[in-house]
């Protein structure tokens, strides 16, 4: 005679079915997962699994191989989750890890971008105490416009600095906050005119499009580090409109340009046909966009490239330089852009603080070229010395070059 089926069978039962179902969830689910695909970079040794996902992404620039630096050193993250959510629960800044609220444990280091001046590894340094970080040429304009400060000095900045060997007399900068002060047009300011240095996010629209941090300047597409800056980039806060001093408000350009000579400048402004055929990283170096290390008072105290560094004056060619050592800074500038072969005996223009204009060359004729950075377009000029130019010896800033060689509209 057969024992009927009890209670502790039935829920015995149960617990295999749901036992069963748990496990073909758990095969179901796994078959769906991709396959792992490991990555091991040289500089931590550490296996990841975020190629498992992003294995269409891009090489992020010729001096970040992946292979070196992996994904994990700079973005953050789970090195070995291969869930989504997971992985990226705990990345510095996003998809940006060059914002400046974490920029240092991403970019930082040594052997990295926080080395020692002597290495040239002291980025960090540099754009955190550059004009385009700390705003401080504006915010002393405005503050002694209305009656803050007495004097044009900057003494305040986006965010505190520190630079206790400045060779420009400024040592730090305190913290500027708009609600602090006490007239309300510089409260205004505060609250309209603070958009495009580079720890705030831009405004909206297409014509604003960029990064914050050094992204904002290096990345001019999805996943892209990149010393080829074409104007445009620049544009995203350099020529989008101008501000009214009477309201504090951003008034934005109403045209639009069809042209590059009109796009790159705003209608009121005088220029040269180089300077809208080349590209602002052509003229502008490094030490002027990203800082040199120390603090400056406005843009105008860290600007010094003029058309004589190019061209000279009657008076005395164009510095240069004939390269002898391997081991040069231009031929590192070069290699993060590679537009031309530069060559030990090739002979360069600097700047007058020795800056190498890297992407020039003099030729055998005595006579000059340039490799666009951003187009790779050849151009060859003259020097001043030996022309009928009648410019004057005490006049050499490139407003009085303008005043012959202005571009007619």
């Amino acid at each position: 005679m057969q024992n009927k089926p009890t209670t502790f069978h039935f829920l015995l039962l149960i617990a295999s079915g749901l036992l069963l179902a748990a496990l073909s969830f758990l095969w179901w689910n796994d078959s769906r997962q991709p396959a792992p695909i490991s990555l091991t970079p040289t500089l931590s040794g550490e296996t990841e699994y975020c190629l498992t996902c992003h294995v269409d992404l891009p090489e992020i620039s010729a001096s970040h191989p992946a292979d070196t630096f992996g994904c994990v050193s700079c973005h953050g993250g789970e090195r070995l989750a291969l869930n989504a959510d997971l992985a990226h629960s705990t990345m510095r800044g996003g998809a940006n890890p060059s914002d400046f609220s974490v920029v240092e444990a991403s970019c930082g280091g040594s052997n990295c971008h926080s080395g020692s001046e002597a290495d040239d590894r002291h980025h960090i340094q540099r754009v955190m105490t550059s004009v385009q970080s700390t705003y401080a040429g504006a915010i002393a304009s405005i503050r002694y416009t209305f009656g803050a400060q007495t004097d044009l000095n900057a003494h305040f900045g986006i965010q505190a600095v520190i630079d206790e060997q400045s060779k420009t007399g400024i040592s730090s900068l305190e913290t500027f906050n708009p609600v602090d002060e006490a007239h309300p047009s510089i409260q205004k300011f505060g609250e309209e005119c603070l958009s495009c240095h580079l720890h705030a996010e831009p405004r909206e629209g297409e014509a604003y499009a960029r990064e914050t941090g050094c992204a904002a300047c290096h990345s001019t597409k999805k996943h892209t580090l990149t010393t080829a800056i074409p104007y445009t980039q620049c544009n995203a806060c350099h020529n989008r409109g101008n501000y009214d001093l009477r309201t504090m408000t951003f008034v934005e350009r109403t045209d639009h340009p069809t042209q590059r000579i009109d796009d790159y400048y705003q209608p009121i402004a005088q220029f040269t046909q180089c300077e809208y055929t080349l590209d602002c990283v052509d003229c502008h170096t490094r030490s002027e966009v990203m800082g040199d290390g120390d603090i400056h008072n406005d843009q105008a105290s860290i600007e010094y490239v003029q058309c004589k560094t190019c061209h000279g004056t009657l008076e005395e060619l164009p510095l240069t330089k004939t390269l002898t050592d391997p081991n040069d800074i231009a031929f590192t500038l070069a290699f993060l852009n590679p537009i031309k072969d530069l060559k030990l005996g090739d002979t360069i223009i600097v700047t007058e603080k020795g800056e190498p204009l890297w992407n020039t060359k003099v030729l055998p004729d005595g006579t000059y070229e340039m490799i666009g950075k951003a187009t790779n377009q050849y151009f060859t000029f003259r020097p001043v010395m030996g022309t009928a130019c009648e410019q004057k010896p005490d006049e050499q800033e490139s407003h009085y070059c303008h005043e012959c060689h202005a571009v007619e509209k």
